[in-house]
C-alpha cells in the first residue's frame, strides 16, 4: 500500500502541477506510478466538467468557454506533455537525421517550427471546445478523452522500447514493473471507454460513438508507434508528450464532429 501511495505522490509530482508531497524517487516509489498518470486526466475531466456546467449555468459566450477549457488542462499538466509536443515538432521539421533529431530533443532552446505548432495545436483545441459546446451530446467522451490518452501514453514508455539511455522516459521504464503496469494501464483504457459509452448510451449510436473514439486513439497509437521506431528509434519523454496531446486533441475532435451528426 505504501509503494502504491508513494506512485501515486510521483506521478502527480511529475505529471502535474498539483502540490503533493514529495518522495525520494527510487525503484520503490516509482514501481507503479505510470499506473497512476491517467487520475491526471481523469481530474482534467471532471474539471472540464465542471466548467461546462458553469459556464452553460451563466450564459457564458462560447469563446469565453473554449478559452477556458483549452487553459485548463495547462493549468492541471503544467505544459509538461505540450513541452514534448513543441520539441517533437521542432524535432520532426528539421529533416535531420536520427542524432540530430535525437540532440533537438534533448536541446532545452525552442526552435522555430514547435512554437508554431503549438500554437496551432491550442487554436484547434479552442475551436473544438467551441463545437462542443454549441452541440454538448457526446462531451463525456471529450472529457474522457485526457484519460484516455494518458493510459495509452503511459503504454508507450513501459512497452515501446527507449530511443536513448538517459531522460525521464528511462528512468521510469528501468524503475517500473513493466508487465503489471501496462495491464493496469490497458484495464483502465477499457475501464474508461466503458464509462464514457454508459454516460452516452441514451443518444443514438452514443455507444458506438465511444467504441469508435477508442479505435481512433489505438490507430494513433500504432502509427505514433511507427514513426517513433522509424525516426527516433524508440520513446522519448517528449515523444510520449506528443502522444498524449494528439490524443487529448483526437477526442475532442471526434466529440466535436460527433455531436454535430448525432
Amino acid at each position: 500500500m505504501k509503494s502504491a501511495w508513494s506512485g501515486l505522490l510521483v506521478a502527480f509530482s511529475l505529471y502535474s502541477a498539483v502540490p503533493v508531497p514529495q518522495v525520494r524517487w527510487e525503484k520503490r516509489t516509482m514501481r507503479w506510478a505510470l499506473s497512476f498518470l491517467p487520475l491526471v486526466g481523469v481530474l482534467i475531466g471532471v474539471l472540464e466538467g465542471l466548467w461546462h456546467m458553469f459556464c452553460a449555468r451563466f450564459g457564458a459566450a462560447g469563446l469565453f468557454y473554449a478559452g477556458g477549457a483549452a487553459l485548463l488542462p495547462l493549468a492541471v499538466s503544467g505544459g509538461i506533455h505540450l513541452d514534448g509536443l513543441c520539441d517533437t515538432c521542432d524535432a520532426l521539421c528539421s529533416y535531420g537525421d536520427r542524432d540530430k533529431r535525437l540532440a533537438i530533443l534533448k536541446d532545452p532552446h525552442v526552435g522555430a517550427f514547435g512554437p508554431l505548432w503549438l500554437a496551432a495545436f491550442l487554436l484547434a483545441e479552442a475551436a473544438c471546445f467551441a463545437q462542443v459546446y454549441e452541440t454538448p451530446a457526446l462531451l463525456p467522451l471529450a472529457c474522457a478523452g485526457f484519460a484516455l490518452a494518458r493510459t495509452l501514453g503511459g503504454c508507450k514508455i513501459v512497452l515501446s522500447p527507449c530511443a536513448k539511455d538517459t531522460g525521464l522516459a528511462h528512468i521510469f521504464a528501468e524503475n517500473s514493473d513493466k508487465k503489471a503496469v501496462a495491464a493496469a494501464l490497458l484495464l483502465e483504457f477499457a475501464a474508461f471507454v466503458t464509462a464514457a459509452g454508459l454516460l452516452v448510451r441514451g443518444l443514438p449510436q452514443g455507444v458506438p460513438a465511444a467504441g469508435l473514439l477508442a479505435l481512433v486513439l489505438l490507430l494513433w497509437y500504432g502509427l505514433h508507434e511507427k514513426m517513433s521506431r522509424r525516426v527516433f528509434g524508440g520513446i522519448t519523454g517528449d515523444l510520449a508528450g506528443f502522444y498524449i496531446s494528439l490524443a487529448e486533441l483526437l477526442a475532442l475532435a471526434c466529440a466535436a464532429f460527433g455531436g454535430m451528426v448525432l
